[in-house]
Parts: C-alpha cells; structure tokens; sequence
C-alpha cells in the first residue's frame, strides 16, 4: 500500500515563545506540510529592576546580567522604582541606597525601602552601596532587605546572591499564590454550602406548610400521622381528605430525588390531588388523571410513588389503588395481615396507564399502616434496614394501641434501631377501626 500523501511531503517546524499550541497544517499546493508549534510556558528568564543614580553602574550591571539569563530594566531615582513596582512585576530588585540627595547615609534608600515594605506581594530586595557600615546593613535589613551587597562588587558574588533571592522570592511567591487559591476555595465552598442550606431550609419549609396541621377525625375510626424529616429534603407527602360527612381520602407519596426540586414536585401533586378529589371520582380515575399530570409536567428521571384510598365510614369498606408505593399493612385484631398491593406502576413513568382498585372490609380491632421507604430503609449504625419484616412483627406486637400510640411506637423503635440517624423523611398513617 502507497504511503498517504502527507507522510511523504516536507515538514516545516516553527515554534513560538509564547504558546503551547500544537497545530499542524498540511498546504498541498506548495507540497510542504507545516507543523506549527507554539509553546505556551511561564517566562523562566527572571526579571529584575536596577536602581541607580549613576549610569556608568546601570551599563555595567546590565552587561553582566544579561549575559546571565535576567531580563532588565533600570531607573535612576527612588520615584522610578517605585513607579515601576507600580506598573509591572519582578523578580528582584537590586537598589542603590545612596542618590542625589544623599550620598552617604542611604537615607533616600531607606525612605524607598520603607515604601516598598508596604507593598503588597513585593518583590525581594538587594541593597548595594559604597557607603556601607554595619548600622546601614542592619537597618536596612530591618526594612525588609533581602541581602547586601558592597561597591565595588564580586561579579561572581552579586550573581550567586541575585540567584539565590530569585529563587526564593519565586517561591514565596507561588505559596502566597497558592495559599490565595486555597482561601478562594475554602471560601467559594463556604458559600457553596450555605447556599444548600439556604435550599434545604427552603424546600423543608415548603414541604411543612403542605402537610396537614390537623388531621379529620371520623365517629368509629381513629387516624393518626407523623412526620420524621431528615437531614436531607425529601419528597414525602400525605393528606386526609374529607369528601362527606362518612367518607375521607386518605394519600401518602414519596417523590424520587430529593432537595427543592422534590418538595416543589411534591406541591404540585398535592395541588393535583386536593383539586381532583371528590366523591365523584373513584381513585383509579384520579390516579389514571395525576399520571397525566405528573408525566407531562416531569423529566424523565422524576417518578412519584402513590397510594389513594377511599374509606367508607358507615360499611368499613376501603377502596384504594396503589402506584407503586410501599403496600400498606392491615393487621387484624388476631394478628393476621394482608398488604394493600392492587393499583398499577408510579405516576409519571408511562403516558397513559390504567390502574385498577383494590378492596379491603375493615372490621373493629384492625389498623392500617400507610408508611414511606424512609420507616423500613432506616438503618442501623452497621448499616442494617429496619426493613418491612421487623415492620410487621412491630404492628403485630402492638396491634391493640391506638392510633396515637401506634405511630408512636413505630417512630421510637425505629429511631432506636438507627440511633436517631434517619437517611431519609419518614412519614406514617396510622388508621385504627374502634371497638
């Protein structure tokens, strides 16, 4: 097999100072390729400030450093250095201390000093002059004086000091730039989290005004209900809905997800459900009309899992459909049970579903559990559900409470089990028949 045109042609490299782009460009007309390097890298050539009043000094510094690899600029008055500090970066700067004014006593260049010491991020400072006694050395060091060096200089040793101070002021630089970004962080975080806890302080207190605060009450029967919120915000939901005077609705709902978006979904299903129900309406009617609702309302991932009843007062009967949600329990006054299981898949999943209606004959002595998954996937600190078995021995065990007692006991035990740790809401409807 020939080999492709382009593995055949001339390659032509450029490389730029300043990029790290690597691009190639194939130019068949001219029969080269170009190959077009570009190296993006931080400057290594260090750059450094010179301040001098002579400029015999100035050209000869300048002829040795920049043979040494510096990058160099020069001013010749205190008013220049700290101008150019002002303007631009350095590495270094290596200062006279004695100008015009005063030639002897570095006066002039401790005022600079002084200056620069105020300066944030500034850079180090070598300090050189003719006039050098202890006392200046000392005072200048004082001011924030890296090292000092006398005129005339050692070649050798002023570049061994630049290099030194170079380096070490890249980096103390670079922790100073480091430990910024961590600050940035840290606080960029802070504000992360107080902004959830603003969001679950919001969604807990949507989702408080949306439970009943009084439950109705029916003559021949007793219903209780709690509410154990977690740490998280979930989506749970329950209502007693009266509908005549011997007929009530009863509804629990868990909404998948959690945080504002699961107590908003969880709103507008209660908005649905407050709106729909009536006698009128037999509940796998209104669970065939909230999955439309729900579904075309939801994204994709978003589902609610429901349970609606209907419970007749004056013959006991209770007439439900359940989407999806946890069965509930009736425990008999013998301690036999059934679950409340006929209905259909959770809403919003599927456009159009037909749920069907289960029947339960309720007779004195009985209770009717209604829960979400937060009660049985309680865990303990080993990580073990409390789960739907323990559930039922519980019911079982306790089945001649009242209602009151009954979700009472649910919630201790259950907080017991989990050492008061609960991953998720928590909601029960406790319905007992009176003897």
């Amino acid at each position: 097999m020939p080999e492709p045109l382009a593995a055949r042609l001339p390659v032509v490299l450029r490389s730029g100072a300043d990029s790290r782009t690597l691009e190639c460009k194939w130019q068949p007309t001219m029969g080269t390729a170009t190959l077009e390097i570009r190296l993006e890298r931080e400057m290594t050539q260090p750059r450094i400030l010179i301040a001098d009043d002579q400029q015999d000094v100035l050209d000869a510094l300048r002829l040795l450093l920049k043979g040494h690899g510096y990058s160099i600029e020069t001013v010749n008055s205190p008013a220049d250095l700290l101008a150019a500090v002002a303007r631009q970066e350095f590495d270094i700067l290596l200062i006279d201390l004695n100008y015009a004014r005063d030639t002897t006593s570095g006066r002039e260049g401790l005022d600079v000093l002084n200056q620069l010491k105020a300066i944030e991020d500034a850079p180090p400072v070598v300090a050189m002059t003719g006039w050098a006694t202890v006392g200046l050395a000392v005072e200048a060091m004082q001011f924030g004086v890296s090292d000092f060096v006398e005129k005339p200089w050692t070649n050798t040793r002023l570049l061994e000091i630049l290099h030194k101070q170079t380096e070490l002021g890249r980096e103390r630089r670079e922790s100073r730039r480091r430990a910024a970004e961590e600050a940035r962080a840290r606080e960029e975080a802070l504000i992360h989290q107080q902004e959830q806890e603003r969001e679950i302080a919001e969604a807990k207190a949507i989702q408080e005004k949306l439970l009943p605060r009084e439950i109705p009450q029916m003559p021949g029967y007793e219903i209780a209900s709690a509410w154990q919120s977690a740490r998280l915000v979930g989506g749970d939901y329950f209502d007693i809905l009266p509908l005549g005077a011997k007929t009530l609705g009863m509804c629990i709902a868990d909404v998948a997800g959690k945080g504002m978006p699961a107590a908003l979904l969880m709103s507008n299903l209660q908005a649905a459900v407050r709106g729909l129900s009536s006698l009128s309406i037999a509940p796998h009617l209104l669970c065939n009309r909230l999955n439309s609702i729900v579904y075309q309302n939801t994204e994709s991932d978003r589902f609610i899992t429901f349970f609606y009843a209907q419970l007749d007062g004056s013959t006991g009967r209770l007439a439900y459909v359940n989407a999806g949600h946890n069965a509930p329990f009736v425990v008999r006054l013998d301690g036999s049970h059934e679950r409340l299981q006929e209905g259909g898949p959770v809403l919003g999943v599927f456009d159009k579903r037909n749920y069907e209606v289960g029947s339960a004959a309720l007779v004195p002595g009985d209770r009717v559990i209604l829960f979400t998954d937060g009660v049985t996937e309680a865990c303990s600190p080993e990580g073990e559900e409390f789960g739907e078995a323990r559930l039922l021995h519980l019911l079982q065990d306790h089945r001649a409470l009242s209602a009151h007692e009954l979700q009472a006991k649910i919630l201790a035990v259950v907080a017991e089990f989990s050492g008061g740790r609960w991953q998720d809401d928590a909601t029960l409807l406790v319905l007992a028949v009176c003897e």
